[in-house]
């Protein structure tokens, strides 16, 4: 057993519930109380506490304190014992406390959020009752039948066979291949993986469904199978029925993120998550296009639905979602707050510890983001909806009630957001499942196959399981899991010994995962193991129970039909279980249930009504419930003709026409341009803009040797040639640009060429973009000449390269208003034309100098980029909560109420409210805030930018990185070919800019001071989580970094491969 774990748990047990009440009647060790007439509290204390503990490792521990001969040395064991003790007992109520006083404030901090709506909300006149928080909400009881609601919603058909649709699935720690699954190889690869890879292969059988990609993280290591280093795995062709085309079916995408050569744990795959998304965003926008032209008539096929499995892939479709503008799903499978909830009640590890441990904060941060962006959210069991997702911030049952009413309605929600909850069960795959008819399983048919057949007609695991029983034709009771104390098998065996009826009727297999050597186990495992061998011996449960120590996944099927041979019984006593699939799996095999009444399995049990509920406290409940399916054969024959008659509704087929359904009922969106991309007649105008203005450019680099031809010759020459249908669009774009340049001399041949006006911009054109995103404030907010300089500088150690010159184009991404920044440029002689586009109030707006202008020569934001970031921006409402949260009506001194912030209008746009820090110590942190706006249905990104004198509220899925995504999507220029120069701080968005697929270049010295301190509270996620430590995708230059410093260090960039 690892370290001292054991002592940790059972002195634990001891202050929980007293020595008495762990074993009674235990004869005390002969240790003397008294030393030389003298009373010793501290063995008194210790001898205490170790008497009533029936526990082999620490009555060994017991046994050598009392042999010490050294009366001095057994005095010190045992005093280290009590400390040992008290300290237990003193950590245990600390955490107590904390965990008590975090609980109340989040209570206070929903009840306020509740309060502040409803306060909003009834200001409407059209406000009806139903619509305040407070009054009780009426859950469906769990009395009435199983049955899909979909109340108005079209079932998903046979006559959507003609959509043909494209689905991502994402799922990406662990170890996911289509065969020879290795489930349980490690705690990242279990159900999930069987799951996600089954619903894909499932999803690409349905009417309507062309593709589904399954995106998960590559692995090429010497300690994996070279399989999961694959880029790409076949999973399924298409539906049979319909025309197959060359693209079709269910594939596994391997996207290589992190650390090439290592398979990390999923905790650690945290700082590469954006170099995942920005890997699967150019797989969509490169598929996208292929599946355009192979059944969307040349237009781009955008994925239907973008769907997270866990939180880590949570976060990414997220992300994608934004960038792609298309509906994001999600499915927790298991949820950070529920975990760190009993993590805390254990009392053994400070939330610090937890933390550090499973980066618990970052996926609760991924698990909260998720919510914020998800359209719909699928659950298996309605306990975790009202449960485990009730913990967070960002869902509110009553809250999701009100607001899903009020839309219906048409009344206004005032900005405010919930993400709909499903249930849908998981799915299973029944096709290999062999169920005999009633009439074959009479009585004595297991003595005819393992008897009357030759070994080798027997499967090996019957015969596996069988020689540990006495008489294996007896009804099984069968348990299968992994040996976890939550799963509460010690309680089945002590159920099982002490009912002499049961023990007589029938045999019990525990079915506890695979091991070798149980010391190698973990402390926790390898405990539950040990105390079940110790039951065994204490009941003389042997030729009773059956316990292998192997079996391979394909052995399952044929323990659950050895089982129903025999007439058994499966069971699932967990403490608590979220879902159940190995009930289903029982089910299928025609095997009744008695399962736990805590969590999925009352779902199941309404739907297939094979079985019974127990409390898994009940030791009594357990024995009675088993003793009474094993004795009734009636009953039993009903349970199971219930559960094969009803199974149907757990089939993959069942689980995607609901999903389908579901999906279908989301807002469906997509990528829609105001303005076309250019294509078919407006391509060739367009490339011919681009080729002559190729020749201008060498036509005013030959003028500068001396030699000057007529432009039109120029223009003539090299894009015409004989086509007439050619010279034509030469002419009328000779003519628009006549227009446009009019009064342009000769003379001003070092003029830039992307002055020149274009209806779409160069960037459509550059293979490389330098994005300069350097946050360099003063005190006041104003921005700082040097700035300017460092722009210059790169300018000039671009120019120095004529290879990387030649293709690569300036952005410029920052928190100032277009206005303010043209402004600054201009003081510093440096053209807006200069850029090809412009990122600016954090992320808000994008702009193209020279593409997108009104008549008086002003810039004008891109409109489709503002329409690809409306998602959920709800500004009224954001307004009045922000207002309110951020300016309390405390006085100062002098009798006057102080504001933290206060509007800036010059700042604000329609996609950007700005406020002016008033007093930074009463601010509060973007985690804060973002915490008290999600509590309150407000969806968005917060941010502190300037040197913490201004903060911006933008759209939740609108960012200065997201910004770049979304370059790509629209313009084709890979984020891969990106170099983002930072300095070494910067705005509370400054770390989303670091991360992913894009080459980041930090210079040193440039930036003084940034906001990052108001970024986070104590206790939140690190930057750890969202910065890789050492990427060779980050390069930094030194202090006052010369050009030839800044070129060189690019050029090291652009050598790194992906």
């Amino acid at each position: 057993m690892a370290g001292n774990e054991w002592i940790n748990g059972y002195l634990e047990a001891i202050l929980d519930s007293g020595a008495s009440a762990i074993e009674e009647n235990k004869p005390a060790p002969a240790v003397t109380v008294r030393d030389r007439g003298h009373f010793n509290p501290t063995k008194y204390f210790v001898e205490e506490v170790v008497t009533g503990v029936d526990e082999s490792d620490l009555h060994r521990t017991w046994i050598k304190v009392v042999a010490t001969r050294n009366t001095k040395e057994r005095s010190s064991r045992l005093e280290n014992m009590c400390w040992r003790i008290w300290h237990l007992a003193r950590k245990k109520k600390q955490l107590e406390l904390e965990d008590i006083q975090r609980v109340a404030n989040r209570r206070w901090e929903r009840e306020q959020g509740h309060k502040d709506v409803t306060e909003e909300m009834s200001e409407d006149s059209e406000g009806e009752k139903g619509d305040v928080l407070g009054e009780a909400v009426t859950l469906d009881s769990p009395k009435k039948k199983f049955q899909r609601n979909f109340s108005n919603l079209e079932v998903w058909s046979d006559s959507n066979k003609e959509k043909k649709l494209y689905i991502v699935l994402i799922s990406l720690h662990g170890l996911v291949r289509g065969e020879n699954m290795e489930l349980g190889r490690d705690s990242d690869t279990g159900g999930q993986i069987k799951y996600v890879v089954e619903l894909a292969r499932a999803l690409a059988k349905m009417p309507g469904v062309y593709r589904v990609d399954l995106f998960t993280r590559q692995v090429s290591s010497p300690e994996v199978d070279w399989s999961y280093g694959e880029p790409t795995e076949m999973l399924s062709m298409g539906d049979d029925d319909a025309d197959v085309g060359e693209s079709s079916g269910a594939y596994i995408v391997r996207i290589p993120f992190g650390p090439r050569d290592k398979y990390l744990r999923k905790e650690l795959l945290w700082p590469h998550i954006q170099e995942f998304v920005d890997g699967a965003l150019a797989h969509i926008v490169n598929m996208s296009k292929a599946l355009g032209e192979q059944i969307g008539g040349g237009q781009p096929v955008w994925p239907y639905v973008i769907h997270g499995h866990y939180a880590d892939a949570g976060d990414s479709a997220a992300l994608l979602s934004g960038a792609l503008k298309v509906p994001m799903v999600l499915t927790g499978h298991s949820l950070g707050r529920n975990k760190l909830e009993q993590l805390l009640k254990q009392g053994r590890q400070s939330k610090e510890d937890i933390n550090s441990m499973y980066r618990i904060m970052r996926r609760i941060e991924a698990e909260e983001l998720s919510l914020d962006a998800a359209e719909l959210v699928i659950t298996s069991t309605k306990q975790e909806i009202e449960e485990q997702w009730g913990l967070y911030d960002g869902f509110d049952v009553k809250l999701e009630k009100v607001l899903r009413a009020r839309s219906r309605r048409g009344v206004n929600c005032h900005g405010r957001f919930m993400p709909r909850m499903a249930v849908i069960p998981p799915g299973m795959d029944f096709s290999n499942v062999v169920v005999q008819d009633d009439a074959a399983e009479a009585d004595g048919d297991l003595v005819a196959l393992t008897e009357g057949s030759s070994p080798k007609a027997v499967p090996a695991i019957w015969s596996e399981v069988m020689r540990f029983l006495t008489n294996p034709h007896k009804p099984m009771i069968l348990a299968l899991s992994r040996p976890d104390p939550k799963k509460n098998i010690t309680t089945l065996v002590k159920a099982f010994g002490e009912c002499r009826p049961l023990r007589e009727l029938a045999n019990l297999t525990l079915i506890m995962g695979n091991r070798d050597d149980i010391d190698e186990m973990s402390g926790g495992n390898a405990s539950v193991l040990t105390t079940v061998l110790k039951l065994i011996d204490k009941y003389d449960l042997y030729g009773q129970v059956a316990f292998p120590k192997h079996h391979k996944q394909s052995d399952v099927p044929e323990i659950y039909r050895l089982a129903g041979k025999t007439k058994g019984v499966f069971i699932n006593p967990a403490f608590i279980e979220p879902f159940g699939l190995t009930l289903i799996e029982a089910a299928a095999h025609g095997l009744p249930m008695v399962a736990t009444k805590n969590g999925g399995p009352v779902d199941i049990h309404r739907a297939l009504n094979n079985g019974l509920l127990v409390d898994p406290h009940d030791q009594k409940a357990i024995a009675d419930a088993l003793l009474k399916l094993v004795s009734e054969k009636n009953l039993w024959q009903e349970c199971r003709r219930n559960g094969l008659k009803n199974i149907h509704l757990f089939s993959w087929p069942e689980h995607c026409r609901t999903y389908l359904t579901r999906v279908a009922a989301c807002r469906m969106r997509h990528p829609q341009w105001k303005m076309d991309t250019p294509a078919d007649e407006l391509a060739v105008e367009s490339s011919l803009n681009d080729s002559l203005k190729d020749v201008l450019d060498m036509s005013l680099r030959l003028s500068l040797d001396g030699e000057k031809t007529s432009l039109n010759e120029s223009l003539d020459m090299a894009a015409t040639g004989d086509n007439p249908e050619m010279q034509d669009q030469v002419k009328r774009v000779l003519s628009k640009m006549k227009r446009q340049e009019s009064g342009a001399r000769d003379s001003d041949a070092d003029k830039k060429i992307t002055d020149m006006p274009s209806k779409y911009p160069m960037l459509r054109r550059r293979r490389k973009l330098i994005v300069i995103a350097l946050d360099c404030y003063d005190k006041k907010g104003k921005p700082e000449k040097k700035m300017i300089n460092a722009i210059q500088d790169i300018f000039k150690a671009i120019k120095l390269d004529l290879q990387i010159a030649r293709h690569t184009g300036f952005a410029l991404s920052t928190a100032m208003p277009i206005q303010e920044l043209t402004e600054f440029l201009k003081s510093g002689n440096i053209k807006v034309n200069d850029f090809d586009a412009l990122i600016c109030s954090s992320g808000s707006e994008v702009y193209y100098p020279g593409t997108y202008m009104e008549e008086g020569g002003a810039l004008y934001p891109d409109p489709d980029y503002a329409s690809h970031i409306e998602y959920r921006w709800g500004s009224d409402g954001l307004k009045k909560t922000i207002w309110k949260l951020m300016n309390t009506q405390e006085a100062d001194k002098s009798g006057r109420s102080s504001n933290a912030i206060e509007e800036d209008v010059k700042s604000s746009n329609v996609h950007c409210l700005s406020y002016m820090i008033k007093d930074l110590s009463k601010a509060k942190k973007v985690d804060d805030m973002r915490q008290k706006l999600r509590m309150r249905g407000l969806r968005c990104h917060l941010m502190y930018c300037r040197n913490s004198t201004r903060m911006q509220v933008v759209p939740l899925l609108a960012s200065r990185s997201q910004a770049l995504r979304y370059l790509f999507v629209r313009w084709r220029l890979n984020v891969a070919n990106m170099y983002v120069i930072l300095g070494e701080t910067g705005d509370t968005d400054y770390e989303e800019l670091i991360a992913g697929a894009h080459k980041t270049l930090i210079m040193k010295g440039v930036v003084g001071k940034g906001s990052e301190e108001s970024l986070r509270t104590t206790g939140s996620y690190l930057r750890d989580d969202i910065v890789p430590g050492d990427s060779p995708l980050v390069a930094y230059t030194n202090g006052g970094a010369t050009s030839e410093e800044i070129i060189n260090a690019i050029r090291k960039l652009s050598k790194v491969e992906m």
